[in-house]
């Protein structure tokens, strides 16, 4: 790596900002990643409101693990922990799959729209609770 991006990485000063102070760069830069992820979820919900099939596909990319790699990769520098972030989300994914299940049915049964979100989530919650603890004993390192 080069003198120039050893540097950045050790100040954890973000490469647009260079002249801040670090603390002030640090700030900015989490102010950014807060904004730029906050408007594709805005952008995800109105295009659903208009186009729900539109809006489904949007919210079925994996945006923010994508983003969350790219900012992690931004702040460390270190694939080997994107990787590992990768896998992680993977192996969380199969625990949140009943929610898209359940929802649908739930609202579709006429149980309204707040119980039904709080019984997913619920679900979920205990779903992810269960892998947390039969994962490891599955050889599987979270």
């Amino acid at each position: 790596m080069s003198d120039h991006w050893a540097a950045a990485f050790q100040d954890r000063r973000p490469f647009f900002c260079p002249r801040l102070r670090p603390k002030c760069a640090r700030v900015l830069y989490l102010i950014i990643k807060a904004l730029l992820s906050g408007a594709i979820v805005a952008a995800v919900s109105e295009i659903s409101r208009r186009y729900p099939g539109w809006g489904g596909l949007l919210a079925s990319l994996p945006l923010t693990s994508l983003l969350a790699m790219v900012w992690l990769y931004r702040d460390t520098g270190d694939p080997e922990r994107v990787a590992e972030l990768s896998i992680s989300t993977l192996w969380f994914f199969a625990p949140s799959v009943p929610l898209f299940i359940a929802l649908p049915a739930l609202l579709q049964a006429n149980v309204r729209f707040w119980p039904s979100i709080a019984i997913c989530v619920a679900g979920t919650l205990a779903l992810y609770a269960a892998w947390f603890w039969a994962a490891p004993r599955l050889g599987i390192k979270l």
